[in-house]
This record gives structure tokens, C-alpha cells and sequence, in this order.
């Protein structure tokens, strides 16, 4: 059994659609990041960075309990655990695995920021909102290059690359993109939507995530809360 520390968030979704993916057993637990569920100590032994999501495998690799953060380390490792998703050769591995890192070094923290500055900041800056909107529309055209050359972003198969990736262009609109303007991207954004796992699994907590609209819950995700020594 797996356990699942986690919210309805691009890098929550990563996890709960790779679950569903390969169908395996798991609980989930609700961390509201908005409320502050991330800074417990009981989460933090987890996940120390404080962030969603986080699993614990009861079957780690030598039988005993495993905890992991960071939703990349964790898509890589269940890959691993079932032998799917994640390439059959070594040189299919890696090319996954540089997409795999695509998005954790830049198609989600620059997303992210293109969406906070748009969207969340209380006050908007014009060099903030240009800087992080051209950058998610050159990436957005990094992968729209790419999808033109193959199926899916690391070859011809669905893989972990995939399921990093999608549930970051979901936001498209707050990102300032319009999405009909990258086609490979469009073609393969729809093609992963229609996927049952997938459709399972951005619905995994979606229920109890809430419009972030009090100051309290502003401060706690980008205010001094987040900044105190832990």
C-alpha cells in the first residue's frame, strides 16, 4: 500500500495519475497547503522541503517502509518499482529522463511563475508578468517542436516524461497561452486528457481544494509563513 500526502495541484496530480496509471494501491491524505497542513512535524519528516506531494510505499525496495518527496524522485521510482513507463532500453530511459527533468527544472517552475504573477500577486509588475509569460510561451514552444517530431514527448510511447508534464499545461489560460497557437501541443494535451487514469487522477482531491482568496491563506503560501525556520 501507498500512502499519499498530497493536494490538487499540477505536482499532486503527477503522483495521483501515475498511481492510477499502473493501478496500484494506495491512500490518499489530504495535505491543505492552504491551511498550513505542510509545515506540521509530521509531514515535514516526510517531506522536509515542506512541500506536496510525498508517499510512503509500505513494500520499499527491501521490504521495509519508504517515504520520498519531490514529484519527479517519485514518478522515477514507481516507474522503476513496476518496470513501466519509464523505457525498456538504457538510451530510452534517458531520453525520458531529460524530459523528466524539463519539467522539474523549468517547464513547472516557470509556469508556476507566469501564473503566480498573473494571477495571485498582489501587485501586478509589468517586468514580472512579460518575463514569466514569454518564458512559458518560448517552453510551450520547446514541446510544440518537439511533439512535431513524435507522439509523445520522449518518443513514440506514453511515459513518466508525459505524466510530468500534462498537468502543467492544464493552466494554459493563467499562463498567458493560448493553446490553439502550439498544435503538436494541442494534439497531445487532448490525446492525454482522454485517458481514463488521467481523468481518474486529476480528480484525486479536487473536491477539497478552495478558491484562494483569504489573506490568511495568501500569507501561508506566499507570505512570511512560508519563510520561517522549521
Amino acid at each position: 500500500m501507498i500512502d499519499v500526502y498530497s493536494w490538487a495541484t499540477p505536482n499532486g496530480h503527477k503522483v495521483h495519475i501515475m498511481l492510477e496509471e499502473l493501478g496500484l494501491d494506495y491512500r490518499t491524505h489530504a495535505i491543505d497547503i492552504g491551511a498550513g497542513d505542510q509545515f506540521t512535524d509530521e509531514f515535514l519528516k516526510i517531506s522536509p522541503n515542506n512541500k506536496i506531494p510525498a508517499i510512503v510505499d509500505s513494500d520499499g525496495p527491501d521490504g521495509q517502509p519508504m517515504s520520498l518527496f519531490e514529484s519527479g524522485a517519485i514518478l522515477i521510482y514507481l516507474a522503476g518499482k513496476t518496470g513501466k513507463l519509464l523505457g525498456a532500453t538504457d538510451r530510452e530511459k534517458y531520453n525520458v529522463l531529460q524530459w523528466v527533468m524539463f519539467q522539474m527544472g523549468g517547464l513547472g517552475p516557470m509556469l508556476g511563475q507566469a501564473h503566480h504573477f498573473r494571477i495571485y500577486a498582489p501587485e501586478k509588475i509589468e517586468y514580472a508578468v512579460n518575463r514569466y509569460s514569454n518564458e512559458a510561451k518560448r517552453l510551450y514552444g520547446v514541446l510544440d517542436k518537439q511533439l512535431s517530431r513524435t507522439a509523445y514527448l520522449a518518443g513514440d510511447a506514453y511515459t513518466i516524461a508525459d505524466i510530468a508534464s500534462f498537468p502543467w499545461t492544464r493552466s494554459w489560460k493563467n499562463q498567458g497561452i493560448e493553446l490553439s497557437e502550439y498544435p503538436n501541443v494541442q494534439r497531445w494535451f487532448d490525446a492525454i486528457s482522454e485517458r481514463p487514469a488521467v481523468q481518474r487522477g486529476v480528480t484525486v482531491l479536487a473536491d477539497k481544494r478552495k478558491a484562494l482568496t483569504d489573506d490568511k491563506a495568501r500569507d501561508i503560501l506566499f507570505g512570511n509563513s512560508q519563510y520561517k525556520k522549521r
